[in-house]
């Protein structure tokens, strides 16, 4: 279904509430910080030392953040179009999103942290039809009017193994301490896997950098999570000066894609594993993660979808706990000052039914990201980048025999790999407010060739504090 576009008034009257209230609340804090710092002016000298010494370790801390984002896509070829289809006639959708982050000092070592968020708008076409979606603001779970959750509520635990020491600074969720670099870091509560795993420097935020979903992370990686990209896990990582380990056991959603969690944790569940090797060449910094993970969830089978006379192929029938598995190789080095190259490649055995992220069997991305030093603007940044995504032979028999997935299902399939370029300009408007022009050219949108290809124009502001 396509949503007309809305009239100005319209969006900015949903808009500005996004925008307007993180401002009042850091009006308000500013004004809190400014007293402290008039009542800390006016301490005795050896006071203020102490002060500034203690302060290394902070006790509490507040952050926010705004992004709205807007995508365009005009009229596209399409032969036939299904339930899972992006729409072939022109859209205009946008998104906002609101957070307001916390942490708090529990004990030595330990901080407590919070993510209250707010979310509103739709992706193309109820978020459907293209694999490497290109608004990584939109989730499955889109609303018309703004909707609220605890998308994260933590505790973070850290044991340090002595010798020397480097400086955390303040961040959102992070609070600024003096860490040991040998040490074990456990994370215990609701969170995103994704802040964990398979991280990337130049490629890893949608509200900062790339928006595409599968530049923000590994798109073969079916990582646990609901709609909205969160669940309840723990982790535990070893950091050591050159490399790390990090562990993770994760709760699965009870239905693919869906909200609800599934409670039957000895039989569902996500267990990724990934080791990090860090290094400079010429004072330039590289990385290389290693990512496996294996899950197991009440997913249906392809093949039993298949064999089923049941036409369209019905993959919520052949359900019953399965085993799926992944692997990913994710790397970043700065080749010269102020620009980076980043690459992902992705794998997972591709038998049973998509269950949390998208219905990629295996992936391969590559990017360069440059800062806009060399013409004056260094905190203004330049990205290109390009994905190219398949899926198994199997899977492609239940897409033409008209199975749905998670993005996927246009009721027939002509089969060719799904490829997307991305460039954006993410340049500072002022301090900490950014605004990006975005521009995505995706072929064979959700592997076929009977459909597209299809421009994607956008535009997104974002700002924190």
């Amino acid at each position: 279904m396509t949503r007309t576009k809305e009239p100005c008034q319209a969006f900015v009257a949903r808009v500005a509430p996004g925008i307007l209230i993180p401002w009042l609340v850091l009006q308000s804090v500013n004004g809190v910080r400014a007293q402290e710092l008039v009542a800390s002016s006016n301490a005795p000298p050896q006071a203020i030392a102490l002060n500034s010494e203690t302060n290394r370790v902070q006790r509490w801390n507040f952050h926010a953040q705004n992004t709205d984002v807007v995508q365009y896509h005009p009229a596209f070829h399409a032969d036939y179009s299904g339930p899972n289809s992006l729409a072939n006639d022109e859209e205009t959708k946008e998104t906002v999103s609101v957070d307001l982050m916390g942490g708090v000092r529990a004990w030595e070592g330990a901080g407590l942290y919070l993510d209250a968020l707010t979310w509103q708008g739709f992706g193309f076409s109820k978020t459907l039809g293209i694999e490497g979606f290109p608004n990584g603001e939109a989730f499955r779970a889109g609303t018309t009017d703004p909707n609220f959750t605890l998308a994260r509520v933590f505790l973070r635990q850290v044991i340090g193994l002595g010798g020397e020491q480097e400086t955390i600074e303040d961040d959102a969720l992070q609070l600024a301490d003096k860490q040991d670099v040998r040490r074990v870091t456990i994370t215990l509560g609701k969170f995103s896997v994704k802040d964990i795993f398979d991280n990337n420097a130049y490629a890893n935020d949608p509200r900062t950098q790339f928006m595409n979903w599968s530049l923000m992370a590994n798109g073969a990686f079916d990582y646990s999570a609901d709609s909205i990209g969160f669940t309840h896990g723990f982790a535990v990582e070893l950091n050591q000066p050159q490399w790390a380990l990090r562990y993770g056991i994760f709760q699965v959603p009870k239905v693919s894609n869906g909200m609800a969690h599934d409670w039957h944790l000895l039989k569902a569940w996500q267990m990724p594993a990934e080791l990090e090797r860090r290094w400079t060449v010429k004072d330039h910094p590289g990385t290389v993660r290693l990512l496996a993970y294996v899950m197991q969830a009440h997913m249906g089978s392809f093949q039993d979808a298949i064999d089923s006379p049941v036409r369209p192929a019905d993959i919520v029938a052949t359900e019953k706990y399965r085993t799926k598995y992944g692997f990913g190789l994710n790397v970043e080095q700065e080749v010269v000052k102020d620009v980076g190259l980043f690459s992902r490649l992705g794998w997972n055995n591709d038998r049973t039914e998509p269950w949390a992220f998208n219905d990629v069997g295996y992936t391969g991305s590559g990017g360069v990201s440059v800062k806009g030093e060399p013409w004056r603007r260094p905190n203004d940044t330049l990205g290109a980048a390009f994905v190219i995504s398949g899926i198994s032979r199997v899977h492609q028999e239940f897409l033409e025999d008209g199975g749905t997935g998670i993005l996927a299902g246009d009721s027939n399939l002509s089969y060719g790999l799904e490829k997307v370029v991305e460039t954006y300009y993410d340049f500072q408007v002022w301090k900490t407010i950014h605004a990006a022009l975005d521009f995505q050219f995706v072929d064979d949108p959700a592997y076929n060739r009977d459909r597209g290809p299809v421009e994607v124009l956008g535009g997104r502001l974002h700002w924190e504090f």
